[in-house]
């Protein structure tokens, strides 16, 4: 075995006894799995990994499938499908979302249903349709939304046709279609989606997409009727089968430009009340809704998504990057919400709920809002996570998140260098059941994580050396020596059987980078500043801290 490859992630899945004398856990925190009653299903516990994109979908629907069922053998007693297109009028590529077009479809859905299933959890299923958000590039369908407008996906030089009313005859027909589908694959639960400015019922909502003077335009009720119409459609179709969704947004941080809490997005949510089974309330447009720890902290959605508890009594459902229990629990008994929605903390750890469940929450792998998932996800590539290297990697590398193949002959591993990718590789390696050293030249653990998570806003970042050093801290057979630089022929004296040199990675200091190809020319005896040199306290000379203020 190279524990080269450990450096970088996850070693092959196999399976490992259990702990048999698994710790009880905290009795503050019983709240969190108590059953929820929705509609006609019941969640398991208020663990709810809301729909989030990943890459994958229709195109590596394997890997799709698998990362979902970690989910729920993680304790995620809800886990949703992404985006799951209903038609070819909405056709998002070059994004790998899923599709509910054609036959066949199915067969990959209903597997992930089945594989969600196998942990006890409910299933569910997101319908969707972009409207006017998307070109059709490759269906080569005239995209369709409320009004006349030019589409809204970037390069994407296409007018979206406004819809008449036997098109809206259609498209409700499309919807239901999409929903007994769902049903017969074996969901519990379908979503009617209009969040994120994204889907055709949102873009009927908002005012500044909708210039229509017919019966689904003008007034608030009539931008709503589309809306109004999907739901009860969708309840009339599976009503007594499967629970019904609804997610929208109550804000989207425009101002008067868009869609405020306080007037229109309160308005909507009492005017369709209590026709869902559910909400899933959010604030718009994607990017608020997944704003970065940098400038958002754990729960920052409450001020505007806390009023929707006090106008309905069905159930609530909200994100904001929980990661602490105890802030979980302090959600739920002030009213905010009846189910702890997530997706970035569900990648970062899939385990979360059940590390709560036993008591072990100091093992929670909690996400940092590096926003690093997303950012894969719209290069249309599969999604991966600075915390948890083994998401989106579960089926075709076997990884887990949890479990480590034991190695058949211990020996023992040299590590030098205790960044995150060797704290990583002591880690797993340590996990494995190999003798470890780990040699950092420095006295302190974590690399540039550790300069890095103290610049302003981002001490979240931190936690990616503190999930691995407390981790690491448990295992005897893991040992660190700080301030320890190691040469090669220290190296050798030690005589490891396996060495894995995770020594790190600078910045360039030429300037040569994407963009620019060549070095850049420097005169005057000056000399180019990297970032690593700005964090070391670095200044060119004759710099005063007076020149940032002129």
């Amino acid at each position: 075995m190279n524990v080269a490859c450990i450096a970088q992630s996850e070693l092959t899945l196999a399976a490992q006894s259990e702990d048999t004398d698994q710790i009880m856990r905290d009795a503050r925190h019983d709240v969190l799995f108590e059953p929820v009653a929705i509609g006609p299903v019941t969640a398991p516990n208020r663990f709810y990994q809301v729909p989030h994109c990943n890459g994958m979908g229709r195109m590596f629907p394997n890997a799709m499938i698998a990362m979902r069922e970690t989910k729920a053998e993680g304790g995620w007693g809800i886990v949703f499908t992404e985006q799951c297109d209903f038609h070819a009028t909405s056709d998002i590529q070059p994004y790998t979302e899923t599709n509910l077009w054609d036959d066949g479809d199915e067969i990959y859905l209903g597997r992930m249903a089945e594989a969600v299933h196998r942990h006890g959890s409910l299933a569910g299923i997101e319908l969707a349709h972009a409207g006017q958000d998307t070109g059709n590039l490759y269906s080569r369908e005239v995209p369709i939304g409320p009004a006349h407008r030019p589409v809204s996906a970037l390069n994407h030089p296409i007018q979206a046709r406004a819809m008449d009313l036997s098109d809206i005859i259609d498209y409700r027909r499309w919807h239901r279609r999409a929903a007994l589908r769902a049903r017969d694959m074996g969901f519990d639960i379908v979503m009617v989606y209009a969040g994120h400015n994204n889907t055709v019922p949102g873009q009927f909502f908002y005012k500044r997409h909708n210039d229509r003077s017919d019966a689904y335009g003008g007034s608030l009720e009539n931008r709503l009727r589309l809306f109004r119409e999907l739901i009860e459609d969708t309840r009339e179709a599976v009503g007594d089968t499967m629970a019904v969704v609804v997610r929208m947004a109550v804000d989207e941080l425009m101002g008067p430009d868009g869609l405020e809490w306080h007037n229109e997005g309160r308005e909507a949510i009492e005017m369709l009340a209590e026709l869902p089974d559910l909400w899933d309330v959010t604030i718009g447009n994607w990017a608020n809704d997944s704003q970065t720890s940098r400038f958002a902290p754990e729960g920052f959605q409450e001020d505007y998504v806390a009023f929707v508890k006090k106008v309905t009594s069905k159930p609530v459902a909200v994100v904001g990057r929980y990661t602490s229990p105890d802030a979980m629990v302090s959600a739920i008994r002030r009213g905010v919400t009846d189910l702890i929605g997530a997706a970035r903390p569900s990648i970062a750890d899939p385990f979360l709920p059940r590390k709560i469940e036993e008591g072990r929450t100091d093992d929670i792998r909690e996400c940092i809002g590096c926003n690093i998932c997303a950012a894969w996800n719209n290069l249309s590539a599969p999604s991966r996570c600075t915390q948890n290297p083994t998401f989106g990697e579960e089926w075709r590398k076997s990884w887990h998140p949890e479990r480590m193949a034991p190695v058949s002959a211990p020996s023992h591993v040299l590590i030098v260098g205790a960044g995150p990718a060797g704290l990583e590789a002591a880690r797993t390696a340590g996990l494995a059941g190999f003798r470890v050293t780990l040699a950092e030249a420095s006295n302190d653990l974590g690399g540039r994580v550790t300069r890095e998570a103290r610049l302003p806003g981002l001490s979240a970042w931190g936690r990616v050396r503190d999930y691995r050093t407390g981790q690491i801290a448990k295992m005897t057979n893991v040992e660190v020596f700080r301030g320890s630089r190691l040469g090669a022929a220290d190296i050798l004296e030690l005589g490891a059987e396996h060495v894995a040199l995770a020594t790190g990675a600078t910045w360039r200091g030429d300037g040569v980078g994407r963009t620019l190809r060549s070095a850049v020319p420097v005169t005057g005896g000056s000399g180019l500043l990297t970032p690593d040199d700005i964090m070391e306290g670095h200044r060119p000379a004759g710099w005063s801290g007076r020149d940032l203020r002129r």
